[in-house]
């Protein structure tokens, strides 16, 4: 799917406040963030779902998280603690229906579970 919001993103037709990007990723600021470090990270390649992952995915887990590192330490919240997220399809809370990571961080994060 190139229609997807985060497609056009990637392909510069949405300007976005970049804060990494290699090969295989991109991480941008938020643009309605919930904490202070609210960093979104997806994959350059569409994926629509965490269920739509599959053996032809296999590294992209640790790719997202590897960024996600690089992420922590850029936002200075590596040491502090943040939280990574993905939500899953409409109950999950996902609004875009292209794979991503949400980073956040910045302050202490209450348990949203239980």
């Amino acid at each position: 799917m190139t229609d997807c919001v985060f497609c056009k993103i990637i392909r510069g037709d949405i300007p976005c406040a970049k804060v990494y990007e290699d090969d295989d990723v991109l991480a941008f600021d938020d643009i309605h963030p919930m904490a202070p470090v609210h960093v979104i990270l997806i994959p350059k390649n569409h994926i629509a779902t965490l269920m739509d992952v599959d053996a032809s995915h296999t590294d992209i887990a640790g790719r997202l998280i590897a960024a996600a590192q690089h992420v922590a330490k850029i936002k200075k919240v590596a040491d502090g603690g943040f939280r990574a997220v993905f939500n899953c399809n409409a109950d999950g809370g996902q609004v875009v229906f292209h794979l991503h990571m949400h980073l956040l961080g910045g302050r202490k994060l209450e348990d949203q579970l239980g």
